[in-house]
């Protein structure tokens, strides 16, 4: 099945170097050049939205909190693409629930890097290139068998990761948690009773090629513990050191 971009951006320039390049790379792309217009087309089609956020009316902003509030779309990766260079401007959109934040102007080949790292972390499988595709016969069908068809859950006790799901419960209850908040979760119970610096934390879960600052470690980690009730005690920090999930917290 091949992946869907959908690209959100008023300026129609932008909006027309992505398609072209991220269509060489064997993507199917739409644009949109408004919130409002993306908003009236089949967002569950798409794997990936790549979002301006100045926009006149609603923003890119308000766009990705709508889409964080949908069932349908939550887990849904995002990628800001903006020209709004100030860190808090970064660090609103990583909390809303952006995988990631590329600013303006880019690098093509940045961006397409930065595409295929979101697309890996959300376990959706890279096409193949049309130009590639006579070259990579032979490895396409290995590639195709090591993707997982469902991982399994992750479990401490009565709290629980589904990575088919991508949810979170406690005690049998779905809690919610944005996607950077399921991510780091996941890291912490995957590699338990550990102390972790933010920048071990940064590395693990997003890769070397991400805009991520160390206050939204904490930002999540704050929010974390406000919705994983009697499991908050197993979220640690380390002053001076980091966070880590520790399972005997006595």
């Amino acid at each position: 099945m091949q992946i869907r971009i959908l690209v959100i951006d008023d300026e129609e320039p932008i909006c027309e170097i992505l398609k072209y390049n991220l269509e060489k790379e064997g993507y199917e792309v739409d644009c949109a050049y408004s919130a409002e217009e993306a908003l009236e087309k089949d967002l569950e089609s798409y794997s990936l939205f790549i979002v301006d956020i100045m926009m006149e009316h609603q923003s890119g902003f308000d766009f990705a909190k709508k889409i964080r509030n949908n069932f349908a779309t939550e887990h849904t990766p995002i990628i800001f693409c903006s020209a709004l260079l100030d860190e808090d401007d970064k660090v609103m959109g990583l909390n809303i629930g952006a995988d990631d934040y590329i600013t303006k102007p880019f690098v093509v080949n940045e961006v397409l890097a930065r595409v295929r790292a979101v697309l890996r972390r959300a376990h959706i499988s890279q096409p193949f290139a049309p130009n590639m595709a006579r070259t990579n016969t032979a490895q396409q069908p290995s590639s195709q068998t090591a993707q997982p068809k469902g991982e399994p859950d992750v479990v401490f006790k009565g709290l629980r990761l589904s990575n088919t799901e991508k949810t979170c419960y406690v005690d049998d209850k779905e809690i919610g948690l944005t996607r950077t908040e399921y991510d780091i979760l996941k890291f912490f119970l995957t590699h338990r009773n550990k102390i972790y610096s933010r920048e071990n934390i940064i590395k693990s879960v997003w890769g070397d090629d991400q805009v991520v600052t160390g206050r939204t470690i904490d930002t999540n980690i704050t929010r974390m513990r406000k919705k994983l009730g009697p499991y908050a005690v197993n979220l640690v920090t380390k002053l001076g050191f980091g966070y880590g999930f520790k399972e005997n917290n006595d």
